[in-house]
């Protein structure tokens, strides 16, 4: 009851003061706000990713020059362009040399090309990838329309292409594409296959993209950019088994001295994900202190509420001990109403929050969240800024003198 009465006061309390309540309740709700809508945008971001790296597979990995994240200041950055590149040939004695890998799939790239058909052509974005039939197989690349790659396409320099959805879209708007010749630079290429779809991650399109054969692409495109093998181990229980295995194929390859680094980078779904969160942990860090700060004004508020509060109802108070009300329940009392302060204030926060946090993801492109974990955080901490807070003003309440406190006008 005791509670109860406190909350009803502390009600009470905002709708007499209402504008000295909202400023007050404002600060809480923008500190809370600032911390939540943060969050859920990032757990709703890191969740996309995860999702997406695990559909490609828990059991693959990548042979690369580059790291996928590149950091460390330009002398870092100058040791990784000073590596070898490295080729098709590295990557069929790496096929040849290594027992466990279910599939090497090698691959070479090209960035932001156009694919012309008739009087459509696609934005100058398109990736273009060179590769063997095991690429499919590694990254789990599906074909929804038409035929994958064969060997024979590869052996005899076949100029044919399997297209992403999104170039399909763009190019054969109710055109069925297979059968089809597109055009891309000067070359010529039957499309033979259609990917299905694997939607976007970040709001950037997985779909659009262009396979050719390896051969045909070196032979068109050139080799004088770095190849990359995504490599595919048996099972997940023997991924360390089959990484350790690539690694050592891959020194010999590339002769690296026993006791050096190595000169390629092995990148692991988990990797990426660690680095990801990594980063993120920056803008946790920096919504952290925006909150920390608000939270602190928003508090100095509410000691300042409650102080105003104890000497409008000095003679309350006296009236309450005069009857018999001992010094925890006026000690109880003023700091439930702080808390409950608190939590009006608090409450707003989140739900704006949370809500403003699923309008980023929804425009980022991934799916929407609810940050459990967060808001759980939020009311903690909107509970622990009303106590501390609301404890200096309910012990002084607690230790007027009835008498004192009676006489008071």
């Amino acid at each position: 009851m005791q509670v109860y009465e406190s909350i009803k006061l502390a009600y009470n309390s905002i709708r007499g003061s209402k504008l000295r309540s909202i400023l007050t309740l404002l600060g809480i709700a923008v500190g809370l706000f600032s911390i939540i809508i943060v969050m859920t945008a990032i757990s709703a971001v890191q969740k996309s990713v995860e999702n997406t790296f695990n559909s490609i597979g828990t059991n693959n990995f990548v042979v690369q020059k580059w790291p996928a994240i590149q950091l460390g200041g330009p002398h870092r950055m100058r040791q990784y362009r000073n590596r070898k590149d490295l080729t098709v040939k590295d990557g069929e004695k790496l096929r040849e040399m290594t027992s466990l890998p279910a599939a090497v799939g090698i691959g070479l790239s090209k960035g932001s090309i156009t694919a012309k058909y008739n009087g459509e052509k696609t934005n100058p974005d398109v990736a273009l990838a060179g590769t063997n039939f095991d690429y499919f197989i590694a990254l789990d690349l599906k074909i929804s329309e038409g035929r994958n790659f064969s060997k024979s396409d590869n052996d005899y320099s076949k100029p044919v292409a399997v297209l992403g959805p999104d170039v399909v879209d763009k190019l054969f708007k109710n055109i069925d594409p297979i059968g089809q010749t597109i055009r891309i630079d000067k070359y010529t290429f039957e499309v033979i296959g259609v990917f299905e779809r694997r939607g976007s991650i970040l709001g950037r399109s997985q779909d659009n993209f262009i396979c050719v054969p390896l051969s045909v692409f070196q032979k068109h495109f050139g080799t004088e950019r770095s190849a990359y093998f995504f490599v595919m181990a048996p099972g997940k229980d023997l991924i360390e088994e089959t990484m350790d295995e690539v690694i050592g194929a891959m020194r010999k390859i590339r002769k690296v001295e026993p006791g050096k680094e190595n000169d390629f980078e092995i990148v692991t779904n988990e990797q990426l994900i660690e680095q990801f969160n990594d980063i993120t942990k920056y803008f946790k860090l920096g919504a952290g202190v925006i909150a920390f700060i608000a939270l602190l004004a928003a508090g100095i508020g509410i000691m300042n509420i409650m102080l105003v509060s104890v000497t409008e109802r000095t003679r309350e108070i006296g009236i309450r001990k005069a009857i018999g009300a001992k010094k925890k329940n006026i000690l109880a009392q003023f700091i439930i109403e702080a808390v409950s302060l608190s939590w009006f204030g608090g409450i707003i926060g989140i739900l704006l929050g949370v809500i403003g946090g699923n309008i980023v993801a929804v425009l980022l492109g991934v799916s929407v969240v609810l940050p459990i974990e967060w808001i759980l955080v939020g009311l903690f901490v909107t509970s622990f800024v009303g106590i501390v807070f609301g404890v200096y003003p309910a012990y002084k309440a607690a230790n007027l003198d009835p008498i004192e406190a009676l006489r008071y006008e």
